[in-house]
């Protein structure tokens, strides 16, 4: 049987927390940002958790996370 591989793109992107739920960084905030408020930003650069629907995607494309 062949290595299970993981998917590359997506191990760059998310990142597992020690309870098993899955971090990633925000969206928004790589141009345009003179228009977008400091607030804004600055709340952007938290990390939040992905959404329960695509837990099991990850996890399929993480096995070794």
């Amino acid at each position: 049987m062949p290595k299970m591989k993981t998917n590359r793109g997506a191990a760059k992107r998310f990142r597992k927390t020690g309870s098993g739920a899955f971090k990633r960084t925000q969206s928004h905030r790589r141009h345009i940002l003179t228009k977008k408020s400091t607030k804004r930003k600055r709340q952007l650069r938290k990390a939040s958790h992905i959404h329960a629907s695509d837990v099991a995607a990850v996890r399929q494309m993480l096995p070794n996370a």
